[in-house]
């Protein structure tokens, strides 16, 4: 079976449907909308404690108009001397047809709605830092299905009924559209822009690929949309948000990938998502590329071949930040958004991790744009409560006064350790769907918080003491000097390292056990001096619970994972600070001897660990989870003087104090 980023997307039930649909023997749909009952009568959407109820009259699935179209985009990702069209369906309440009713729209873009490939055909991680990778094993493409025209059925039980239509679009160079599969470039974040133009009257729809028949929806849609969807499909409204396109006015993303760069690297560091060894930006497009076979040949030259291959495109060799990346990042487009933007993430998620959400929340704060952000316990994916999602729908797309977003901004699902005020949950203005959870375990509702990380929240700097090969002392006065090494050995999983009371494979750092809760909230930062006695070696560090039990890492999470971090010494020139890493320096091979300093983040977190339990930094070389797999034997030395960790702790120092650290 396939494994990739997107997958993950495709177990939401929502998403699963699409699938579903995409391989069934469906009765395809006129490329024209079907004439709608003639007694239609016109009727309004219905509200009650703020979210749109059921309408009966819009319930019978029979009645509902359902077509398909193509919209015209501005770019040509297959070079063919056309604009790339992009193929899309619509369902809509029957009264939307001569009736008088117009209604905004849900809407739903992605890539894999057609399917995607039964391959697996990822990079081989068995190689030394810095080498040329061993060749790639070709990957079968996901069959084209000419004749598929609904293109899925995800969204539409749920809103059509009340009081919505449904658009979804098929990504450039999948399906029915036309085009290449760019992932993550310009063809890739633009198309929903033209779909939404369309819906507003603004771009051209036509009935089929290449003809000049035109399809309006100026009659049927009052031109405000909004977008959700999980993964890939949560990464598309991002990218429609920060086209700045009018009639956007919230999307919804889960999981998104705001930055290829931060999936398939870390701070100069060649690293895959958790779970999937050697995937990259190549074997994404393998697995996504289900449009025409004839086009796709011309696409495999274009972009696989020459876009995506080489030192100036992926660059598997180094793992540096270059153009290719860039151009593939989110984040600098933030400034043109102008719909509100509810993320949602799971703090466990090792694929897409938190940083993805955690980047584009922090930058739109910084420029006073709408934002919330929703945080849970559980891994890849996770929706917003059911009713939290409608009140947000019909505020934004309905203009219903019914709290949203108020003047909260950070919605958290807490661990079972916390020790969060019922009262505060009471008061927060949403109910119902509880979050999901990866056991099918119930959660706890979000507790609100005026911003993440929570009010209250101070870093601590901690330092580390002589003993790492056993568990030493965490402390918050730096030694006098003192170093100590350990050897890489990727055999080694970071879980067994955790769990070793002691090791020459890596370096362990613990506070006292605790004798009280206490609270981390935000984005530790890490400071190494290092050195190494080869050129080149990856540089791995975990924030764990001792003691640590990987097998109940999660949403019941007073075990296992708090955080983790990857970065390369070789960059050492451009890790400095923390934060987002973009920098376009080249890292320079590590002479042996030669110590280095780097500063970097770990994943954003929000863990209570509580009494008797120990907070505990663990540094080593490789993550056979997530990096290369070098040969064993390379040694790195850490100057203890000169290393620090900043935790964020709500209370900060006094809290850790009333913990019994000192």
């Amino acid at each position: 079976m396939s494994r990739r980023f997107i997958f993950a997307s495709l177990r939401a039930p929502a998403a699963m449907a699409a699938v579903l649909v995409a391989r069934t023997a469906l009765a395809q749909p006129s490329a024209q909308p079907s004439a709608a009952p003639s007694s239609a009568t016109t009727l309004a959407p219905v509200f009650a404690n703020g979210m749109a109820q059921v309408v009966p009259a819009w319930r019978d699935s029979t009645t509902w108009i359902r077509h398909d179209l193509w919209v015209e985009t501005d770019f040509d990702s297959d070079r063919d001397g056309r604009k790339d069209r992009v193929h899309v369906d619509v369902t809509r309440p029957a009264q939307t047809e001569g009736g008088g009713l117009k209604v905004p729209v849900l809407y739903g873009a992605s890539p894999y709605f057609a399917g995607t490939s039964r391959d697996d055909s990822n990079w081989n991680v068995q190689q030394e830092l810095g080498d040329q990778p061993p060749t790639r094993r070709a990957m079968t493409a996901p069959v084209h299905q000419p004749n598929r025209r609904r293109i899925s059925n995800a969204l539409v039980n749920e809103w059509v009924p009340r009081g919505f239509a449904v658009v979804h679009s098929e990504a450039p160079g999948t399906g029915l559209s036309q085009g290449c599969a760019t992932v993550g470039d310009y063809p890739e974040r633009a198309p929903m822009k033209f779909v939404i133009e369309w819906l507003n009257g603004r771009a051209k729809g036509y009935t089929s690929p290449t003809g000049r028949e035109e399809v309006r929806a100026t009659g049927w849609s009052t031109g405000k949309v909004g977008m959700i969807g999980t993964s890939y499909e949560g990464t598309l409204p991002l990218a429609a948000a920060t086209t700045g396109v009018k009639g956007l006015e919230l999307v919804v993303p889960v999981s998104p990938n705001t930055s290829y760069y931060l999936y398939y690297r870390s701070n100069g560091l060649v690293r895959s998502p958790g779970g999937y060894l050697g995937e990259d930006v190549d074997v994404l497009y393998d697995f996504v590329a289900s449009g025409d076979p004839a086009t796709r040949a011309k696409c495999d030259v274009i972009w696989k071949t020459n876009v995506f291959a080489g030192p100036k495109g992926q660059d598997r060799a180094t793992g540096d930040f270059n153009e290719f990346w860039q151009k593939r990042d989110l984040l600098p487009h933030v400034k043109s958004i102008k719909a509100a933007v509810l993320l949602a993430h799971g703090l466990n998620d090792y694929n897409v991790t938190p940083a993805h959400s955690v980047r584009i929340y922090d930058e739109m704060k910084a420029r006073g744009l709408p934002v919330g952000l929703y945080l849970h316990q559980g891994g890849h994916g996770g929706n917003p409560p059911a009713d939290m999602l409608n009140r947000w729908f019909s505020h934004y797309l309905y203009g219903v006064d019914n709290g949203v977003p108020g003047d909260q901004s950070a919605y958290i699902v807490q661990d079972a350790g916390a020790q969060a005020p019922m009262a505060a949950v009471a008061a927060a203005p949403l109910s119902g769907s509880p979050a999901p959870n990866p056991r099918g375990r119930a959660t706890a509702l979000p507790t609100p918080f005026a911003a993440f990380p929570v009010p209250g929240t101070v870093p601590v700097t901690m330092h580390p003491t002589a003993g790492g090969r056993g568990i030493a002392a965490l402390a918050f006065a730096p030694v006098a000097a003192g170093v100590e090494s350990l050897i890489d050995d990727v055999a080694f999983s970071g879980s067994a390292l955790a769990s070793a009371p002691t090791s020459a494979h890596r370096l362990l750092y613990a506070t006292p056990v605790f004798t009280d809760t206490v609270h981390i909230s935000g984005t530790p930062r890490v400071t190494l001096r290092m050195a190494a006695n080869v050129k080149a070696a990856n540089l791995s560090v975990w924030l764990v619970m001792l003691p640590y039990d990987s097998a109940r890492t999660g949403s019941e999470s007073h075990v296992g994972n708090v955080s983790h971090g990857w970065a390369d010494l070789q960059n050492a020139k451009a890790l400095t600070k923390g934060g987002n890493y973009a920098s376009t320096n080249r890292g320079a091979p590590l002479t042996a001897g030669e110590y280095r300093e780097v500063t970097f983040d770990l994943e954003p977190t929000d863990e209570f660990i509580p009494a008797g339990k120990q907070l505990a930094v663990m540094i080593m070389s490789s993550d056979r989870e997530f990096t290369l797999w070098p040969k064993a034997g390379a040694e790195l030395t850490l100057d203890l003087a000169k290393s620090s960790f900043r935790i964020p702790v709500v209370g900060g120092v006094n809290a850790l104090q009333k913990a019994g650290m000192r």
